[in-house]
């Protein structure tokens, strides 16, 4: 079992691990809590009630965020011609084709997000093994392969994050930094819950959205009453 340092567990001692909060007082209890020196980032964790190993459990889907996520998003495009000076011009923080293709091969991975237009998914698609695992790699249901990659770049910008279910039925997704407000935070998670209930299969049986946890980097989770926050059973 990983052991806690002295501040963790100081903060850990003022949650019941026992009870189920309600929204606003769980962020403000995130935002209380958190003591690192750094603007702490704050995630939600979703157990769901699929079974991502059949295809047809698996949520994926993409949320922008009503507040953005308060971190610097980097950008990467995979594209050639117009769509490539247009990706440049809304804010990609590095465009290229078969080179970068290359560059990403020899293990350079500094970004966040891949967008590809679709004639260039026969560059990216030999980058699976690679940007798979990491949740990189582009897919059209989650607005990476386009022709519009100019409104795809200023989307992840602006706040449009990602969310997938991982093996264990689990999603985790940042809904923004212990420095914006219980409100933004609330708005946020709200815009959050309501895609996943969006994106809920169709094979899904019983309740959906089985909890719901908040907490800061460096705090102890937070749990919050699934019913609150828009619960489908």
């Amino acid at each position: 079992m990983p052991k806690h340092g002295k501040r963790y567990r100081g903060a850990a001692a003022q949650v019941d691990r026992q009870r189920l909060y309600e929204p606003e007082e769980a962020l403000a209890k995130v935002k209380e809590l958190a003591s690192a020196r750094f603007d702490e980032t704050v995630e939600v964790a979703l157990r769901l009630g699929v079974d991502p190993r059949h295809a047809d459990q698996v949520v994926r889907g993409t949320v922008t965020l009503p507040h953005g996520t308060g971190r610097t998003v980097r950008v990467l495009v995979f594209a050639k011609g117009e769509p490539a000076k247009a990706a440049e011009a809304a804010g990609a923080d590095v465009v290229g084709a078969e080179e970068l293709a290359e560059r990403i091969q020899q293990g350079w991975l500094d970004f966040d997000v891949a967008i590809a237009t679709p004639d260039m998914m026969g560059v990216v698609g030999r980058l699976g093994r690679i940007l798979g695992p990491r949740g990189l790699m582009p897919n059209p249901k989650t607005g990476t392969v386009t022709f519009e990659v100019a409104d795809a770049v200023r989307e992840f910008k602006a706040g449009k994050v990602e969310f997938r279910t991982d093996k264990a039925g689990n999603v985790h997704v940042p809904i923004g930094k212990v420095s914006f407000t219980v409100e933004q935070l609330k708005e946020n998670l709200d815009a959050l819950i309501e895609a996943v209930v969006r994106a809920r299969p169709a094979a899904a049986k019983g309740q959906y959205i089985r909890s719901v946890t908040v907490s800061s980097t460096m705090g102890p989770g937070i749990r919050i009453r699934p019913t609150a926050v828009g619960q489908v059973a």
